[in-house]
């Protein structure tokens, strides 16, 4: 058994955070793989010199909306099987890295995922709450064949009132409507455990979103949206979770698991 370092971030557009340089950090840590959301580039479109470390493998999803959304997922890990999850993305956006890993005689199904906003329309709305529909049938589809799951991205949600700092003025506001947190609460429900929480509790004011507008990092005014989520299997598999705020560059912060595989 060795312990992991898999990280995850919400970058808004990966040729911007490569002028910025700011994901130079990655070479001062340990990571044994990094998980990109809304990249906004075509694999011809990925800078090169993001960080000095080389990673085996480069995983991307790009969809078919030039200049939005994708995936992208460095690892060191040789995945026996790696997908699109074309089937649940239907739009084809560029929306899932699915990832298997064969350690220890389990297979671990991994999923870098960027999941749909509804706050454009009630039509992006409803595919949003399709898409998870979707999403957690094919999880349980896996579980059922024996395969523990590692879910990571930006959910979209702020699951409860602690996740969120102004939760009664955004009641109405999708990624905290009661018919999203609902989602959430399915998840956990059936098993699978906030890392974050996991490990921190009910600690307060630890958000990963912040706006642009209104001084929101500075006042830390934000949501948390980005998580890791695992099933219940890998529970006493789960080492540290971490909220890495410091890092700047984008509108979200990275989150970080280490967990025992």
């Amino acid at each position: 058994m060795k312990i992991y370092r898999l990280l995850s971030w919400n970058v808004n557009g990966i040729r911007a955070i490569e002028r910025k340089e700011a994901l130079k950090w990655v070479d001062t840590q340990q990571v044994d793989l990094l998980a990109l959301q809304e990249i906004k580039a075509k694999p011809e479109q990925m800078p090169e010199n993001l960080f000095e470390k080389k990673f085996k493998h480069l995983y991307i999803n790009s969809g078919t909306v030039a200049g939005r959304h994708g995936v992208a997922t460095f690892c060191d890990l040789d995945p026996v099987f790696v997908g699109k999850g074309e089937h649940i993305d239907t739009l084809k956006e560029g929306r899932i890295n699915e990832l298997h890993f064969q350690t220890a005689g389990k297979e671990i199904a991994f999923f870098n995922v960027y999941f749909p906003n509804g706050q454009m329309s009630e039509e992006r709305l409803q595919y949003k709450l399709s898409f998870y529909e979707r999403f957690m049938a094919y999880c349980s589809e896996l579980t059922k064949e024996g395969k523990s799951i590692i879910v990571c991205g930006d959910f979209n949600i702020a699951h409860r009132p602690i996740d969120l700092k102004r939760p009664k003025a955004n009641e109405n506001t999708s990624g905290f409507l009661p018919i999203e947190r609902a989602i959430l609460d399915r998840c956990v429900e059936d098993g699978y455990i906030d890392t974050f929480r996991f490990i921190h509790g009910d600690v307060e004011h630890q958000y990963t979103w912040w706006s642009y507008k209104f001084n929101a990092r500075k006042t830390n005014a934000g949501w948390r949206i980005d998580y890791f989520f695992v099933s219940n299997d890998l529970k006493e598999q789960i080492e540290d979770a971490e909220i890495l705020s410091e890092i700047v560059g984008s509108d979200h912060c990275p989150v970080a698991l280490q967990i025992e595989l």
